[in-house]
């Protein structure tokens, strides 16, 4: 049994991660502000007695501190952020002050309560515009928004500290996220549960741009294993990994697996591209099967089926 914190515990990605870190039989305490996060996410895993809440925002430093002082987690995994990509572009003071000043603080309360092993959820929107498909760790960092940027200066931070103080540092890039509890109410939500939402509804979505961009949609319950593995993992190199599929779908490709699930919906309207957003994205993933024995085992059409299912 591993001893575990996890910062935005009540977020989707943070909810289906403390899950899977629980049914591996390990002992979790989860912090999370509520700002975006729901508390309703965590509903099965508080019915755990391995599974303990604290409403803690990570820029109280000296709330934190005192917490993970009393908790002494063996592994921090930093999931606590501002996530979105459109309004980081329009309020990047709080894009700055969450991902930035927040992970320096949990990397300096891991320091002084000599925590020795992080995960960092980072983000493949570091790697901005790629200059070729699919893109490896080693391709160019070119964030083009406040978001991308914040991520990239967190790895940055995060791994100066593993050189710096000899804590063990994964950083985790992941690609386009979805799935179950990923919430649609908001313009700036993933792409599949606004889509969703709106074929639940019998709406025509609405793709900004002409639909030919692609993504590497990668399923939740993938990336919460991959976030176990990473922070169980005793012999792993330093360094940043990306989460993903390898698999490109452009958004009309997406529509059309949507249809699949639904029948044939409205036929979709068209809107100008959203500022800050990338043309194409789909990632290398050889780095995490060879150091971190992840690879993701969803398809994209199971892992729809999946998040309707579950969701319904």
């Amino acid at each position: 049994m591993g001893k575990y914190l996890i910062t935005g515990v009540a977020g989707f990605i943070g909810s289906h991660t403390v899950a899977n870190l629980l049914v591996n039989g390990h002992q979790v305490l989860g912090v999370d502000s509520l700002r975006t996060g729901k508390i309703d996410n965590l509903k099965s895993s508080q019915q755990d007695a391995n599974f303990r809440f604290e409403q803690i925002d990570i820029l109280n430093r000296s709330l934190l501190q005192a917490t993970v002082t009393a908790y002494k987690p063996e592994v921090i995994i930093h999931l606590a952020a501002f996530v979105n990509v459109v309004e980081s572009v329009e309020n990047p003071d709080l894009n700055f002050s969450i991902n930035v000043n927040g992970t320096h603080n949990v990397a300096e309360v891991a320091r002084q309560s000599n925590v020795t092993r992080l995960v960092f959820a980072s983000s493949a929107a570091i790697y901005g515009e790629p200059q070729s498909i699919p893109v490896s760790e080693e391709s160019t960092l070119k964030p083009e928004n406040p978001y991308g940027a914040s991520k990239l200066a967190g790895e940055s931070i995060l791994l100066a500290y593993g050189r710096c103080y000899g804590m063990q540092i994964r950083c985790l890039r992941y690609f386009n996220v979805y799935g179950p509890r990923q919430n649609p109410d908001s313009p700036y939500s993933g792409v599949i549960s606004i889509f969703l939402r709106q074929a639940n509804s019998g709406e025509a979505v609405t793709v900004y741009g002409d639909g030919s961009q692609t993504r590497d949609f990668i399923f939740v319950e993938d990336v919460a294993r991959a976030n176990r593995i990473a922070a169980e993992k005793e012999s792993c190199p330093c360094g940043s990994y990306n989460i993903c599929t390898g698999q490109e779908h452009s958004i009309l490709n997406l529509i059309d697996s949507i249809n699949m699930e639904y029948g044939e919906l409205p036929q979709p309207g068209f809107s100008h591209p959203r500022p800050g957003e990338t043309m194409r994205s789909c990632g290398q993933p050889d780095k995490a099967a060879k150091f971190l024995d992840f690879q993701a085992e969803t398809t994209l059409a199971k892992g729809l089926h999946k998040t309707i299912i579950d969701s319904s």
